[in-house]
């Protein structure tokens, strides 16, 4: 495993950039920062177990277009100097309205060229062809085109590309979260077990054993259509009308490495950070009551 770092010298951090994909959204966990867990951190804390002293930073946040990430990422991952990156950006782009994706594709392989440029061991991820409902079909064509190009540039780059497109796990719905476009809990573990294995780190997440998906009555299936459509769909295209994004008020998860413990993982962590501040209080009572 440890070969994947000798052109960084052997750096052991990790950067994630990205969006919601790599913030993630979908994977619900009120004690981590942001309220989510996802993939990224996953990743981060098996790394942490095979080889203890792994550092960790994510600076993807949700909604993100791609020359956000461009702009406020990029910089501050050069400047870590990670010997691990992994990048997804580009698919808030493909959902938006008049996107010229030549031109986007141009400013992705002016980023991925920084990043490989750094010397670290760089993880490229496609999109998903997410089948959700015929109101989504128009953008299917963008998504066909980013996939092709991003495989090009893993190639071109030397980078490992993780083929999510490819993942047949994610035809079965349990694998997503309400909104059908973010993966649930189920599907950001196993995207993790993918990335791992591309990187040769061991683990132990295993694919969820479930039973047969019910086939769902005309009634159910339209009733589910409704609220999603209710629930998802009009308030993603009224935000999109108005020009703000669910991560407007949002910070970097982990904006800068965090040592990743070997045990208990970033959870262990956040209760140290809290038992440290709960602290404070009592021990600046205590130094002003002796002086």
């Amino acid at each position: 495993m440890g070969g994947f770092l000798s052109s960084s010298e052997g750096r052991r951090l990790y950067v994630a950039l990205g969006d919601s994909f790599t913030e993630g959204v979908g994977d619900k966990n009120k004690h981590l920062p942001n309220g989510v867990r996802g993939w990224a951190d996953r990743v981060a804390e098996k790394l942490a177990k095979a080889e203890p002293g792994w550092e960790y930073a994510n600076l993807a946040v949700r909604s993100k277009r791609l020359r956000q990430i461009i702009d406020e990422q990029l910089e501050h991952a050069l400047a870590l100097k990670p010997g691990l990156i992994t990048l997804y950006a580009g698919g808030n782009d493909i959902l938006d309205f008049g996107t010229d994706m030549e031109q986007l594709m141009a400013e992705y392989e002016e980023l991925v060229a920084r990043l490989a440029g750094t010397g670290a061991t760089l993880v490229l991820f496609t999109g998903y062809d997410v089948k959700v409902s015929a109101v989504l079909e128009p953008f299917r064509k963008r998504n066909d085109l980013y996939n092709q190009r991003v495989r090009e540039l893993a190639a071109k780059y030397a980078a490992v590309l993780v083929d999510y497109w490819c993942m047949d796990a994610y035809h079965d719905r349990r694998m997503w979260a309400a909104d059908r476009l973010h993966m649930s809990k189920a599907g950001h573990k196993y995207l993790a077990a993918r990335v791992l294995d591309q990187l040769g780190v061991p683990h132990k997440i295993s694919p969820k054993d479930w039973d047969p998906p019910r086939r769902l009555k005309l009634r159910e299936w339209e009733r589910q259509q409704r609220r999603w459509i209710h629930d998802w769909v009009f308030p993603l295209f009224r935000r999109k009308l108005r020009g703000v994004t669910l991560g407007d008020s949002l910070s970097p998860r982990w904006p800068e490495p965090v040592k990743v413990p070997r045990k208990g993982g970033l959870r262990k962590l956040v209760e140290q950070r809290k038992l440290v501040e709960e602290r404070k209080p009592a021990e600046q009572t205590e130094a002003q009551e002796t002086a």
